[in-house]
C-alpha cells in the first residue's frame, strides 16, 4: 500500500514537472509571433522557423544522454538538474538583443525538452508492466503545458508591455518562467521519494548502451514518434502565426485556438496509454495514422477560388433583341433566363457559383444558335475558421493517443534500457519539432501557400502508415511460414494484431 502511494506520488510530481518544462519549451511559438507582430524584432519567415525549432533541437539531441544518465543516477537527481538548467536558459533568453542572441537563448532553455526522457524512465520504474502504458500516458499529459503557454502568455505579454507602451517588457515573461522552473526543481527534489531509480544500475559500457542503435525497430518507433510528437510540437508553435496570418485573428485568439489543438492532445495521452494496454499499441497506431492521413489531406487543400468557362445561352430562334437585363434576355419574341448566383462568402466552405453575362445589346439582330450570354462557373474552397479548427482538433487528438502508444512499446521490448531507448526514440521524434517549423518556413517561402505545411504532414503520415503496414504484413507471412513448418501447431498460436512477437522488425 505504501509502495502504491509512493508510485502515485512520483507520477503526480513527474507529471507536474513535465508540464512546467513543456510550458517553457513551447514559449517561442507565442513570444516570437508577438515580437514579429509588434516589430520588436524583424524576423522573417525562415528566421521564425529556426527560432521555433531551436529549443526543440536541444531538447531532442540531448534526450539520449539524459536518458542514459537517468538509467544510471536516477530520476530525482537528473530531473532536478534539468529544471535548474532550463531556468538558466530562460534567464539568458530574457537578455537577447539580436537574432543570434535569441537563437542562443532558445537553444539553452531547450534543455527543458529532455525532461520527457527522464520522466519516462523514472515513471515506468514505479509501475508494473501491465500498468506502464496507462502511467506513461498520464505522465505524457504534461504535453498540455504547451496549451498553458498559448493561452496565458499573450495576456502576460500585454500586461508586461503595458499594451505596447513598454515594448521591452516582454523580457519579464522568460523571467517568470525561469522562476517557475526553479520553484518546481526545489519541490521536486524535496518531495519525490528515493526509489529504485536512485540506486545506480549495473555499469554498462557506452558501446552496450548504444547497442540499441542497431535495432531497426528502435528507428521505426522513432519515425512514429517523429510524426505524433515532433509534428505535434511543431504545430503547437506554428499554428499561432498560422491563425494570425490566414484568418486574421489577434495573437490572444490565435493562442486560444491553438490550445484547442494542444491541450486535448496532451490530456488525452492518458487514454492512449489505456488503449495501448487493452488493445495493443499497433492496433491503436493504425487508427492514429489513419486519422492523421485523412485530416492532413483535407487541411492541405488551400483556400482557393477556381474560375472556369461555364454553360452559356444560345439563341433558339433568330430575331431582334428587345430586352437585356442582368436576369434575362428577350430575343425573337423568346425569353431566356440568366443565372446570376451571388459570389460565395469568404468562409463558405465548399461552394459553387454560376453566372451568365449578356453578350448582346437591345436592338441587335441575332441568328439562330448565336451565343447570347457567356457562362462562368466559380468553384470556391474557403473553409471557415470553425471547420479548420475542428480538423486540427481531430489531428491533435490522434497525435495525443499516438504518443502514448509509441512509448508503450519501449518497456515491453527494452525493459533494461528504458532510459536509453526512450531517449533515442525521443531524439528522433523530437527532431520533428525542430525540422518541421524550418521546413514549414521554407515551403511557405517557396510556394506562398500556408497549407503547404499540411501537405508535408500528409505525405509523412501516409509514408509512416505504409511502413508500419508493410512490417505487419511481413510478420504475418513469417508467422504463417512458421505454422506451416510445424504441422501440429494450433492456429491459436497466431500473433495478435496488438503485439509484435519475437520476429525482429
Amino acid at each position: 500500500m505504501i509502495a502504491r502511494r509512493s508510485a502515485l506520488s512520483v507520477l503526480a510530481l513527474d507529471t507536474f514537472a513535465f508540464t512546467a518544462c513543456f510550458a517553457l519549451w513551447m514559449l517561442n511559438g507565442v513570444l516570437v509571433t508577438h515580437l514579429v507582430e509588434t516589430q520588436t524584432f524583424a524576423f522573417d519567415a525562415i528566421e521564425v522557423g529556426w527560432l521555433l525549432g531551436a529549443p526543440v533541437l536541444t531538447g531532442s539531441l540531448l534526450r539520449l544522454p539524459v536518458g542514459m544518465l537517468t538509467d544510471r543516477y536516477g530520476g530525482r537527481r537528473v530531473f532536478s538538474a534539468v529544471l535548474v538548467a532550463s531556468a538558466l536558459g530562460a534567464l539568458l533568453l530574457g537578455r537577447a538583443e539580436t537574432f543570434a542572441g535569441f537563437l542562443v537563448g532558445s537553444l539553452a532553455f531547450g534543455l527543458a525538452g529532455t525532461s520527457f526522457a527522464v520522466g519516462v524512465a523514472h515513471t515506468s520504474a514505479w509501475f508494473p508492466k501491465q500498468s506502464q502504458g496507462t502511467a506513461l500516458g498520464i505522465f505524457g499529459a504534461g504535453n498540455a503545458g504547451s496549451a498553458l503557454t498559448t493561452v496565458f502568455a499573450p495576456a502576460l505579454l500585454r500586461t508586461f508591455t503595458e499594451n505596447g507602451a513598454n515594448p521591452d517588457g516582454w523580457r519579464r515573461l522568460p523571467l517568470v518562467l525561469a522562476g517557475l522552473m526553479l520553484v518546481t526543481a526545489v519541490a521536486f527534489f524535496v518531495f519525490v521519494p528515493a526509489d529504485r531509480m536512485e540506486r545506480p544500475v549495473a555499469a554498462r559500457s557506452l558501446g552496450e548502451q548504444l547497442g540499441v542503435l542497431r535495432s531497426i525497430r528502435v528507428w521505426r518507433f522513432g519515425l512514429y514518434y517523429f510524426l505524433v510528437f515532433g509534428c505535434f510540437v511543431a504545430l503547437a508553435q506554428w499554428l499561432v502565426p498560422y491563425y494570425v496570418n490566414v484568418f486574421g485573428v489577434t495573437l490572444a485568439t490565435a493562442g486560444l485556438l491553438t490550445a484547442v489543438f494542444s491541450f486535448p492532445s496532451g490530456v488525452i495521452r492518458a487514454l492512449g496509454g489505456w488503449l495501448s494496454d487493452r488493445y495493443g499499441a499497433r492496433r491503436t497506431l493504425y487508427g492514429v495514422f489513419g486519422v492523421c492521413v485523412a485530416g492532413c489531406f483535407f487541411l492541405a487543400i488551400p483556400r482557393m477560388q477556381l474560375t472556369t468557362p461555364g454553360e452559356g445561352v444560345s439563341a433558339r430562334f433568330g430575331g431582334v433583341v428587345t430586352r437585356v437585363t442582368e436576369h434575362e434576355i428577350v430575343a425573337g419574341g423568346f425569353r431566356y433566363d440568366l443565372r446570376s448566383m451571388p459570389p460565395p462568402a469568404d468562409d463558405a466552405g465548399f461552394a459553387l457559383s454560376m453566372r451568365q453575362v449578356p453578350l448582346v445589346r437591345t436592338g441587335e439582330v441575332v441568328k439562330q444558335k448565336q451565343l447570347l450570354a457567356s457562362g462562368t462557373t466559380t468553384l470556391v474552397f474557403a473553409p471557415g475558421i470553425g471547420l479548420f479548427t475542428f480538423l486540427v482538433f481531430a489531428v491533435g487528438i490522434a497525435m495525443g493517443i499516438g504518443k502514448a502508444a509509441v512509448y508503450k512499446h519501449i518497456p515491453d521490448y527494452f525493459p533494461g534500457q528504458v532510459g536509453a531507448v526512450g531517449g533515442l526514440v525521443g531524439v528522433v521524434g523530437g527532431l520533428g519539432g525542430f525540422f518541421c517549423p524550418i521546413v514549414f518556413g521554407y515551403l511557405l517561402r517557396w510556394t506562398g501557400v500556408w497549407s503547404s505545411a499540411w501537405a508535408f504532414l500528409f505525405l509523412l503520415s501516409l509514408g509512416t502508415l505504409a511502413w508500419m503496414h508493410s512490417v505487419v504484413r511481413s510478420l504475418e507471412r513469417a508467422r504463417l511460414r512458421s505454422i506451416e513448418a510445424t504441422t501440429d501447431a494450433p492456429r491459436e498460436l497466431a500473433l495478435p494484431l496488438g503485439r509484435e512477437g519475437a520476429v525482429s522488425s
